[in-house]
């Protein structure tokens, strides 16, 4: 049978929707490119936000037109959309034959070979019940000289501002041994970087049977390959230890950039968001990173917007960034639900002025910036070369440019002598820079 598999949302989602594929091509299911080609469709949802949902919602209609003017025969929906509104999808969704829960990808060759028995349409285990990924999972990856890792599923936290818990259930670590096994295969199909993501990166091991450090995890997976880059998103301040720090230190294959999501610079703003440290604690671990990885490279994330936010409160955030001169930098307007602990605080901010004080951050941003690229002018760095877009233009990224959410670098070679080939990695002395991005020529 033909498929079309559409991903939406995080990193995490894509692991799914690869094991999906892996899973589906395994049995004898040909993944195809052109959905109208596709006798069935599916649709790996996100709904973190609203505007996750919203853009679920229209590919699903989309994916439905195929089974009215193609050859789609069956419209199937997995993942957090389904889990995050369970019965209600199928009475808003009717042209969907079945949804499938986050603890359901399991299922996906019942799925699309037969009809499940169950009552309805929808199939939604407790995700707190599904073992995360096992050893020897088959995976399809994307395209490319980098893969995402998942190390764990879940989360144990339980901030007001976060539906994730309850459509991931609590953190469940997969075994070193699994990852390590995974993260070898990866390398032999020619994977020159492994992404290691999970809802909180910084916890990994602690749940295990026999615990064990994300350290020990990094230093394994450094063992494989002097030639990989390894790093790792979606950290936490309370739960990066000095141990990591000192390993990324150590190791010149593991990549000194540290993803910690801090998401508000105000301590009143942060205790509601469900975060338990303060500003000062913080700036604090700022110059621990700094201190013991002095090549570190800084990566946050801010919400504004949330309930009971003020404009001194804004201008508090906005002092902090300036401040703490993070290398990248993400800012979201607060989304608000009613399946949220934080729907309902007092004070809502409108949305039009959390929109305001996003667009005020991230112009902030633009000029810390630049100033930081601009310091890699005239400077060498090891770019992983990752397409080209056109002859004697190469795109790729540094070891402090992570895939998707950062910058790129352009790779300006048809008068050079240096062979440059995607996939692999080429010394670039950088020549000019963009507003996010870098240029350069082999060196």
């Amino acid at each position: 049978m033909q498929l079309h598999l559409i991903n939406l949302g995080c990193a995490r989602n894509q692991v799914d929707s690869e094991i999906m594929a892996g899973r589906l091509t395994k049995a004898g299911h040909t993944i195809v490119d052109d959905p109208a080609r596709a006798e069935t469709i599916i649709v790996n949802t996100c709904c973190f936000v609203e505007d996750a949902a919203d853009e679920s919602v229209d590919a699903i209609l989309a994916a439905a037109g195929y089974k009215q003017n193609g050859r789609c025969r069956r419209l199937i929906v997995t993942g957090c959309l389904p889990e995050r509104y369970r019965e209600a999808s199928a009475e808003a969704l009717p042209e969907v034959d079945l949804f499938l829960g986050t603890g359901a990808y399991d299922q996906i060759l019942v799925a699309v070979d037969e009809t499940p028995a169950v009552s309805g349409n929808c199939i939604l285990p407790d995700p707190d019940r599904i073992e995360p990924q096992a050893a020897g999972t088959p995976r399809a990856k994307s395209a490319g000289p980098m893969a995402y890792v998942k190390i764990a599923e879940g989360c144990d936290r339980h901030c007001t501002f976060c539906i994730i818990p309850r459509l991931r259930g609590r953190q469940k670590s997969r075994p070193l041994a699994d990852i390590v096994g995974e993260a070898q295969g990866l390398i032999a199909q020619g994977v020159k970087e492994l992404v290691l993501v999970a809802q909180e990166t910084t916890r990994y091991g602690h749940d295990l049977d026999q615990p064990v450090d994300l350290s020990d995890l990094l230093s394994a997976l450094a063992d494989l390959s002097d030639d990989v880059w390894i790093r790792f998103l979606y950290g936490h301040p309370q739960s990066l230890t000095d141990d990591v720090l000192q390993t990324v230190a150590a190791r010149p294959n593991l990549c000194s950039y540290f993803d910690i999501p801090v998401q508000h610079g105000v301590d009143r703003i942060l205790k509601q968001m469900g975060r338990h440290y303060t500003c000062a604690e913080v700036k604090a671990m700022i110059a621990r990173i700094r201190r013991m990885v002095p090549e570190a490279t800084l990566r946050t994330t801010f919400i504004v917007g949330f309930p009971g936010e003020t404009d001194q409160d804004f201008e508090q955030l906005l002092h902090f960034v300036r401040e703490a001169r993070f290398d990248h930098l993400g800012v979201f307007t607060y989304s608000d639900a009613a399946d949220l602990k934080s729907h309902g605080l007092p004070h809502p901010v409108a949305p039009e002025i959390a929109q305001k004080r996003r667009d005020v951050l991230m112009e902030a941003q633009r000029a810390l910036s630049d100033n930081a690229l601009t310091s890699y002018l005239d400077r060498e760095v090891m770019v992983l070369v990752e397409e080209a877009p056109e002859p004697g233009v190469f795109l790729g990224r540094t070891a402090f440019q992570a895939p998707e959410v950062d910058g790129l670098t352009y790779i300006q070679a048809a008068d050079t002598k240096t062979p440059v080939e995607i996939g692999g990695f080429v010394r670039v002395k950088i020549t000019d820079t963009l507003e996010y991005d870098l240029v350069g020529a082999p060196a």
